[in-house]
């Protein structure tokens, strides 16, 4: 199959030499581990001491990361990528809420979220994490078969409706909604709360996207599980398809409290599992959506490669790949370019809220092995290019 994630002029055509320039500059940081430590804990201090940062950080990290403080603020970047057939997912990236009035919050902005996406083509999906609309301790007491006490399952009741409210409007406008993958030992419940609004709203066509996390061993055959009950009780199964984003943390959980680890023995049983999963959904795309998140060029290739084995059609709206905003432009715009349906995620919040996510992606980033010096080489390359061009 042609090699085409290598074409920079495509990857960066939107960028102009400054933000060439800043994205060089950002990587080569996000490179070197104990400078990221210390600019996280700098930047903590700071937002404690309530020191006037976030107009620096605005202008780096978060203008590389992030659409917009707000959804109209995002409306630049959308409207820009899809000049270049690259679709956006606004994706409200405030995390660490815990109370009610939270919740709530998180719900009125995922319901605007659907709405504005409904008048818009450049935004096909909406987006939300679990614990977003609950505490994480409900789904974890759930996940391990406990009961709930009385408040308990009141407060279960509205994480239910709050589920219930976003697949119902997202069903209503046609907008496919997009629900985020946490910790293994929360996602039991989240798992069958998702299973309840694909029975409930996929009936016709896939609205309601689960996450399935392939660094966990055990996702094969859940995905298998779900499709025979599927096919049995007459729902449509959608799936974004990612290798996950906890692996330390589940890793260290498991050994303190002495139990297997759910996640695979290694990166290449990981990969394996990944590219198994993907293929099991392409064989039954009579049943399923696939959204396939993933930032790694080999299994990219691979399922452009099983899509044309399979005779379907590239733009065929039942699979989507996807990619963080701010990375792996060398994948998005080149898939775009060969007419492949691509959406990039686009987190947008207040800068300050914000933060705890940006902080997470520079972690990501300088722990995932040749991701951020892949960034860095296509930077260099597309440089060099735009020099000897002129």
């Amino acid at each position: 199959m042609e090699k085409i994630f290598n074409n920079t002029q495509i990857a960066f055509a939107l960028k102009s030499d400054t933000e060439l320039n800043r994205a060089y500059l950002l990587f080569k940081l996000i490179a070197n581990q104990p400078l990221v430590n210390i600019g996280t804990a700098l930047t903590n201090f700071a937002l404690k001491g309530k020191l006037p940062v976030e107009g620096l950080i605005r202008a780096t990290v978060f203008d590389h990361f992030c659409g917009g403080v707000n959804e109209i603020d995002c409306l630049t970047v959308v409207d820009k990528m899809y000049t270049k057939n690259v679709s956006s997912i606004l994706d409200y990236s405030v995390e660490g809420k815990e109370n009610e009035a939270q919740f709530d919050a998180a719900l009125q902005m995922t319901l605007k979220t659907i709405d504005f996406a409904a008048e818009r083509k450049a935004l096909p999906f909406a987006v939300f994490k679990p614990t977003g609309f609950g505490r994480f301790e409900l789904y974890e007491k759930l996940g391990e078969g406990k009961s709930l006490n009385p408040s308990e399952q009141e407060e279960w009741n509205r994480v239910v409706e709050r589920f219930d409210t976003v697949c119902k409007e997202a069903h209503k406008r046609k907008i496919a909604i997009l629900v985020d993958a946490e910790e293994s030992w929360m996602q039991d419940a989240a798992d069958d709360l998702v299973t309840e609004m694909m029975k409930k709203y996929n009936k016709e066509r896939v609205i309601v996207f689960n996450t399935l996390q392939m660094y966990r061993h055990d996702r094969l055959q859940y995905l298998k599980d779900l499709h025979k009950m599927a096919k049995e009780e007459g729902f449509y199964i959608g799936m974004k398809v990612v290798r996950g984003a906890y692996m330390e943390k589940e890793n260290e959980r498991a050994k303190m409290k002495g139990y297997p680890t759910p996640i695979c023995a290694s990166k290449e049983a990981t990969d394996i599992n990944y590219d198994a999963g993907v293929s099991y959904m392409l064989e039954h795309l009579n049943e399923m959506s696939i959204f396939v998140g993933t930032h790694n060029e080999i299994s990219s290739y691979k399922v452009m490669n099983a899509i044309s084995q399979l005779n379907i059609d590239r733009n065929d709206k039942r699979i989507w790949f996807g990619q963080l905003y701010g990375m792996s432009d060398n994948i998005s715009y080149n898939l775009a370019a060969y007419n492949y349906n691509v959406a990039k995620y686009l987190p947008f919040g207040p800068v300050k809220e914000v933060i705890p996510y940006l902080i997470r992606r520079a972690q990501e980033n300088t722990s995932v092995a040749g991701q951020t010096n892949r960034e860095l080489e296509l930077i260099k390359t597309e440089r060099e290019r735009r020099k000897n061009a002129k």
